[in-house]
């Protein structure tokens, strides 16, 4: 079943809205993970990464959507700080795992919360209109 183009016109234009809060925020984003010398993919990779857990450098290029092989170099500079462990895998041994070290797993919670900061732009909406563009955009995920 097609949806009609009317009942995208709201979304046609919710979207470039939504996208234009993100791109007004970036150079914050970037300075805010530059405090903890992170650049924001290295901060996306230990947001990925959940403590306990291991993940394939195929499984981060993955989630990261980009090439196997740029995660190499990332990897590196995470490993050099000592943050994650890349070990051969379990089942095979030519598969690298990634695990977060427990400075890597303390660093992600510091990084997490400041993540969670949310911009001035929605600070100064209504707490109704906060709790609103929340159960929204919860919802819009969910789908």
């Amino acid at each position: 079943m097609a949806i009609a183009p009317t009942e995208v016109a709201a979304a046609r234009e919710a979207w470039p809205l939504v996208m234009r809060l993100v791109f007004a925020n970036k150079a914050s984003f970037v300075s805010a993970m530059a405090e903890f010398d992170l650049t924001p993919v290295q901060a996306h990779v230990l947001r990925i990464l959940e403590p306990g857990r291991s993940l394939t450098m195929n499984d981060l290029a993955e989630e990261l959507r980009c090439d196997a092989s740029n995660v190499t170099g990332l990897v590196d500079r995470l490993e050099h700080r000592r943050l994650v462990e890349r070990r051969p895998g379990n089942r095979d041994r030519r598969v690298k795992e990634l695990s977060l070290t427990r400075a890597g797993a303390t660093l992600r919670r510091r990084v997490l919360a400041r993540m969670s900061e949310p911009p001035p732009e929605l600070v100064r909406l209504s707490v109704r209109d906060q709790r609103q563009l929340r159960d929204i955009l919860r919802r819009a995920l969910e789908s």
